[in-house]
């Protein structure tokens, strides 16, 4: 890359970084950009194609450039505090509770989660920067948690505060792609066909239920990852 595409690239960068030019933000063209800097259309375009391999910068068709809303990555095997997430990578994070409500445990209930007392239903949207992040429905089993049924949640987000006060001892994980559709696209502020990942998560302890939830993340800020080794030859 030539002094002047670095140089390019380094000016948007600042930008992005700096919080000028926020997620979600168009871009100046790449006329205008050839205008500022005085410089031939592939200049601009290395410099722009720069920051998309970054996943600073995001190219919609027939719409133009715009700042990336930044991912967050988590190892799939751990229980992520998505406040914590966050929160260090510098922007503003809240949760909000959107309905609450304790009942008796359903015979079917969802997902398989059964338990022996009665159950706090709660459902959420973790905003980061001011922005959905990702829309959450929570069952939490009094009888692991009695403490939960007090705490409130507007203060603190579920997932946080259980893994700050409730001790689990196994987890289970189970990952989908799929369409928000109407009622969740509202609340994330996406259409009803965007991609999404829904990631689902029991937790026990001592093979007591703990907590189920079911979290959907707009696709492109989220990444679960995944690091192994072969199994040794015996």
């Amino acid at each position: 890359m030539s002094s002047l595409d670095a140089r390019i690239r380094a000016d948007l960068e600042a930008k992005i970084r700096s919080g000028e030019w926020a997620p979600g933000d168009r871009i100046p063209t790449e006329h205008e950009l050839m205008g500022v800097y005085g410089c031939a259309r592939m200049t601009v375009h290395k410099a722009i194609s720069a920051l998309v391999a970054a996943r600073l910068i995001e190219r919609r068709k027939k719409a133009g450039s715009f700042v990336a809303r930044p991912h967050v990555q988590t190892a799939v095997l751990e229980i992520p505090d998505i406040a914590a997430l966050i929160a260090g990578r510098g922007e503003t994070y809240a949760f909000e509770l959107l309905a609450r409500r304790v009942r008796s445990p359903a015979s079917d209930e969802e997902a398989g989660f059964l338990a022996t007392g009665e159950v706090l239903e709660l459902d959420g949207l973790h905003v980061a920067q001011g922005r959905p992040f990702a829309l959450e429905h929570r069952l939490i089993s009094l009888a692991a948690a009695p403490q939960a049924a007090e705490v409130d949640f507007t203060v603190e987000a579920p997932g946080s505060w259980l893994l700050g006060h409730i001790p689990w001892t196994e987890a289970r994980h189970r990952i989908a792609a799929r369409s928000p559709g109407g009622v969740a696209a509202r609340r994330l502020a996406i259409g009803p066909s965007a991609p999404c990942l829904q990631v689902e998560r029991w937790t026990w302890k001592q093979s007591e239920p703990v907590t189920y939830v079911r979290q959907l993340f707009p696709g492109e800020l989220y990444d679960l990852v995944a690091e192994f080794k072969p199994t040794p030859e015996r």
